[in-house]
C-alpha cells in the first residue's frame, strides 16, 4: 500500500524532469517551477512532474544552487533513521565485496554514489575522517555517526573515532559554517595523526592538517600499477604530496626518485615517511612550483625515465576549464620534453570538469609541443572504493594515463 506523504513539494522543467529521470540526482534551482513559501532548511521535499507525477524525494538547501538532493526515488519509502542505517550497511558491504581483505584504509561513503548526498568519509585504521557538504546531510549527522559505528563494528572494524574536517569551501555555498575538530559523542584519541599501510608501505597521516582528510586514498591501485615500470629506472614525482608514489616507484625497483612539491611540510612528511620504510637513500627532494620546476630540470640536462604528473585540481569550476587545460597542457608537454624515446609518463587530473575526452585531446596537443608521440600504456581512474555512477558524471573525476613516449 501507497504510504501517506506529508512533505512539501515542489515541481520543476521538463529539462530537469528529464535529468531526473536518466538518473542524476541533483535539481538546480532555476529548474524549479513552483515551491511553496516557506520551507524548513534541509528537510524532505518530494519533487513532482508538471503533471503532479512523483519523481522523488530529496533534501533541500535553501541557498545552493544545487536546491534539492534526491536521496530515493521510491513513493513508499519513509526516510526513517533505518533508511540512513541502510544506506551506510550497503557502502560498508560493497567495500568489503570489491576490497583486498586485508585493507584496512579505504573511503566508506562517497557521497552521491553511495545515496548519501554531500557526504565522504575516509577510514585510516579505525580512525574515520568526515566531510559533508549538504546542508540536510548536516542536520543527520548523528544519525549517519551512529549507523557508521554500528555497521562497522558488526563488520569487524570497530570505530575509534570521528574526525570532522568540515573545511571545504562548498559548504558556504550550503550556508554551514567551517569548521574541524574530534566529533565529541563518541569516544575518541587525542592524537590527530596515524601510521597506515597501503601496498606493503607505511605512511604516516595528519587528518587534521594534512589535505583533504590526510592522504589521497582514490590512487591506491595507480600507485600500485606503476611499480612494474620502475625496474632500474630514475624517476621524477612532480606534485608528490606525501611521497606515495614516489615510495611506490622505489618499492618497484627504481634506481633513484626526486620527490618534487611545492608544500615545505608535505615534503618533510615524505622523507619521514621514506625513513619509516627504509628508503631515504634512494630518494631526494626538492621543493618549488611544477611550472618552474620542470624547465629548470630541462635546462640542467636532468635524465629521467619515468615522470609522475599527479598535480591538484586546476579547475573547480566549468567558467575555468580553458585555463586548467592550458596549464595541464604546459606541464604535461614539458615533462614530455625531459623523457627520451622509450620512457614513461604517468599523467593525473583529480578535476570532474575536465573530462577524459578534453584531458586526451590536452594530452595530444602537448604531445605536438613537445615534438613526441604517445603510446597509451592504460588509462585508469580511481580505486573501487571511490565507486562511479554511470548516470552521474560528476562522480567520475579522477583520470590517470600511463603513456610511453614514442
Amino acid at each position: 500500500m501507497k504510504q501517506e506523504r506529508n512533505y512539501p513539494s515542489v515541481t520543476i522543467t521538463k529539462k530537469q524532469e528529464k535529468r531526473l529521470r536518466a538518473g542524476h540526482p541533483w535539481v538546480y534551482a532555476d529548474e524549479i517551477v513552483t515551491c511553496p513559501e516557506t520551507i524548513e532548511n534541509g528537510c524532505l521535499i518530494d519533487v513532482l512532474d508538471s503533471r503532479g507525477h512523483y519523481l522523488g524525494t530529496g533534501l533541500y538547501s535553501e541557498q545552493s544552487l544545487i536546491r534539492i538532493r534526491i536521496l530515493d526515488t521510491n513513493a513508499n519509502e519513509t526516510f526513517t533513521d533505518a533508511f540512513f542505517g541502510r544506506r551506510v550497511r550497503y557502502a560498508i558491504q560493497y567495500r568489503k565485496d570489491v576490497m583486498p581483505k586485508e585493507e584496512t584504509c579505504m573511503r566508506i561513503i562517497h557521497g552521491e554514489a553511495d545515496g548519501l548526498p554531500g557526504v565522504t568519509v575516509d577510514c585510516y585504521n579505525g580512525i574515520l575522517v568526515s566531510e559533508i557538504a549538504c546542508f540536510g546531510m548536516e542536520k543527520r549527522k548523528d544519525v549517519l555517526y551512529q549507523a557508521l559505528c554500528e555497521e562497522m563494528a558488526k563488520a569487524g572494524m570497530p570505530v575509534k573515532g570521528i574526525y570532522e574536517r568540515n573545511e571545504n569551501e562548498l559548504r558556504k555555498k550550503e550556508g554551514l559554517a567551517l569548521y574541524s575538530g574530534w566529533y565529541e559523542a563518541i569516544p575518541h584519541p587525542e592524537e590527530t595523526t596515524t601510521k597506515i599501510r597501503e601496498n606493503g608501505i607505511i605512511y604516516n597521516v595528519d587528518f587534521a592538517d594534512g589535505q583533504k582528510t590526510g592522504f589521497f586514498l582514490d590512487q591506491k591501485f595507480n600507485r600500485l600499477a606503476i611499480r612494474r615500470l620502475c625496474q632500474g629506472k630514475r624517476v621524477l614525482d612532480c606534485c608528490t604530496h606525501t611521497g606515495s608514489f614516489a615510495l611506490n616507484a622505489l618499492a618497484g625497483g627504481a634506481s633513484h626518485v626526486l620527490a618534487a612539491d611545492i608544500s615545505a611540510s608535505a615534503l618533510e612528511m615524505t622523507r619521514r615517511n621514506a625513513e619509516d620504510n627504509n628508503m631515504s637513500s634512494h630518494m631526494d627532494t626538492e621543493e618549488g612550483d611544477v611550472f618552474e620546476l620542470l624547465p629548470k630540470w630541462r635546462r640542467e640536462h636532468r635524465p629521467f625515465d619515468l615522470i609522475i604528473l599527479d598535480p591538484p585540481a586546476f579547475t573547480k569550476s566549468r567558467r575555468t576549464v580553458h585555463n586548467a587545460h592550458k596549464g595541464y597542457r604546459t606541464i604535461n608537454a614539458e615533462a614530455m620534453k625531459l623523457l627520451k624515446r622509450g620512457s614513461y609518463l604517468i599523467t593525473c587530473s583529480c578535476s570532474h570538469f575536465m573530462t577524459t575526452e578534453e584531458f586526451k585531446a590536452m594530452l595530444n596537443e602537448a604531445a605536438l609541443d613537445a615534438g613526441v608521440r604517445l603510446r597509451i600504456v592504460e588509462e585508469r581512474h580511481a580505486s573501487m572504493d571511490h565507486p562511479v555512477l554511470a548516470s552521474v558524471e560528476e562522480t567520475d573525476y579522477l583520470k590517470c594515463f600511463i603513456l610511453q613516449i614514442l
